[in-house]
C-alpha cells in the first residue's frame, strides 16, 4: 500500500538522518549477550527516540504512543532493525509490562507508570524465575504479605535481565499461605532501590553480567502496587508472556538476518565456504529465517494462546545452530582467543541460552503438545 510506504521512507529517513554525530557510533550495539555495550549512550539515544515520539509505536495515543497499526508497528522494527540502530534498553517496560497495565492495570497505575515508560525514565526488569522455579513458573516460592497499606516482599529471583540498572521490578510472588501451583500468586510492582533489595549480577561465559539474581529481604511496595486482583497473578503474567512474543519479533528477525549474513561472510573469508555441507547448513538456516518470519507474520494480531510457543521453539533453536555455524565459518581460530571473546565466539557461547530462558524448549514443546495437539498431560508429581 501507498501509505505504508510512505511510512516506511519516514521511518528510514528520521534514522538516517538521527543516527549520526555521537549516536552513529552506536550502530549494531548491544542486544543478547552484549547489553553492556556503552549502555549510557543507549539511554541518551532512546530517550532521544522518546522526545521524537518514536517509543511505544503501537500502544493506544491515549496511553502516550502513536497507535500504529500492526502492518506499521512491522514497518516500524523492520527499519529500525534494518538501520542498524541499537538494541533498546527500555524494552521490558515498553514492551511487557506497558501492554500489561494498559490491559489489567488500574487508572491510578496507568497514570503512574505510563508516562514515565514512554519517556525512558524509569527502567523495568521481570521477576518470575525463581533457583526452583525456572520453566515451571507455577512453582514459584517468593511470598508478599499484606502488612497495613504495604505489601511485604521476601525470596529470590533469578536470571532477571538488566536488573542491575533497572528501577522496578514486576514480580510474580505467592500471596496466599499454603497455596500451591497457579493459584494464590499475585502480580506486584517492586522499586528495587530500597534497603530491602539486594541485586547480584551473574557472571556468564561471554564473560558479560546482564543476568542477575535479585534478593527481597523484607522489601516493600504500597498495597495499591498489584496488577489485577490479589491471587490472580497467573492470568496476569501469562498475559505479559503474551506480549512478550509480539510484533517486535520481526525487528529481531532482521538482526538474526545481518548475523546470518555475517557467518556467510566470515565462511567467504576464511574459505570454509568450500565445505559443500557447511555451504548446504548455510542454505538451510536462510529457509528457516523465513519460515520463522513467515509463522510471525501469521500469528500477528492473534490473541497469545499456546500457539505462540511455536515461535519461541523455531527462533531459539535456529538462533543456536547458527551460533555453531559461525564458529564452524571462522574455523580452527574460533577454538581460542586472547582476552574477551569474539564476535562469534560471543554469539556461540551466548547462543547456548536461546533453548532455555524466556521458556525452556522441553517447557515449549509441552505446552504445544497439551494445549495445541491435545496430547494427555505430563504427570506431575
Amino acid at each position: 500500500m501507498k501509505d505504508h510506504e510512505l511510512f516506511r521512507r519516514e521511518v528510514a529517513d528520521w534514522l538516517a538522518e538521527n543516527l549520526t554525530g555521537e549516536f552513529a557510533a552506536l550502530r549494531g550495539l548491544g542486544g543478547p549477550g552484549r547489553e553492556h555495550e556503552a549502555f549510557d549512550l543507549r539511554l541518551a539515544w532512546e530517550r532521544h527516540l522518546a522526545a521524537s515520539g518514536w517509543t511505544c509505536v503501537g500502544w493506544p495515543r491515549e496511553f502516550g504512543g502513536r497507535g500504529l497499526s500492526l502492518a506499521e508497528q512491522v514497518i516500524f522494527h523492520e527499519e529500525y532493525a534494518a538501520s542498524g540502530a541499537p538494541a533498546r534498553v527500555g524494552h521490558l517496560g515498553e514492551q511487557l509490562l506497558g501492554p500489561t497495565l494498559i490491559a489489567h492495570g488500574t487508572p491510578e497505575q496507568r497514570q503512574r507508570f505510563l508516562p514515565r515508560i514512554v519517556a525512558v525514565e524509569e527502567l523495568w526488569c521481570q521477576g518470575y524465575s525463581e533457583p526452583g522455579a525456572g520453566s515451571d513458573l507455577a512453582a514459584v516460592s517468593t511470598s508478599a504479605r499484606l502488612e497495613g497499606d504495604q505489601w511485604v516482599v521476601t525470596g529470590q529471583k533469578i536470571w532477571t535481565s538488566l536488573a542491575h540498572v533497572a528501577d522496578w521490578c514486576f514480580v510474580l510472588a505467592r500471596t496466599e499461605p499454603g497455596s500451591r501451583r497457579h493459584s494464590g500468586l499475585s502480580y506486584l510492582l517492586v522499586p528495587l532501590r530500597q534497603d530491602g533489595v539486594t541485586v547480584r549480577p551473574i557472571r556468564q561465559l561471554t564473560g558479560t553480567s546482564e543476568f542477575n539474581e535479585v534478593f527481597f529481604d523484607g522489601a516493600r511496595t504500597p498495597a495499591s502496587m498489584v496488577v489485577g486482583e490479589p491471587g490472580d497473578g497467573w492470568r496476569v503474567a501469562m498475559a505479559t508472556l503474551g506480549f512478550e512474543r509480539g510484533v517486535s519479533t520481526l525487528g529481531q528477525q532482521i538482526g538474526f538476518r545481518r548475523e546470518l549474513e555475517g557467518v556467510i561472510e566470515q565462511a567467504r573469508r576464511t574459505g570454509t565456504i568450500d565445505d559443500p555441507v557447511l555451504r548446504t547448513e548455510l542454505t538451510r538456516a536462510w529457509i528457516g529465517l523465513r519460515v520463522l518470519r513467515a509463522h510471525a507474520l501469521r500469528t500477528l494480531g492473534e490473541d497469545a494462546g499456546p500457539e505462540v510457543a511455536v515461535g519461541k521453539l523455531l527462533w531459539a533453536q535456529w538462533h543456536r545452530r547458527l551460533g555453531e555455524l559461525g564458529m564452524r565459518a571462522r574455523g580452527a581460530r574460533s577454538l581460542v582467543h586472547d582476552g574477551e571473546p569474539d564476535e562469534w565466539q560471543r554469539l556461540f557461547l551466548f547462543s547456548r541460552a536461546d533453548t532455555i530462558y524466556g521458556g525452556s524448549d522441553e517447557i515449549e514443546r509441552n505446552i504445544i503438545a497439551e494445549r495445541v495437539l491435545g496430547l494427555p498431560k505430563e504427570a506431575r508429581a
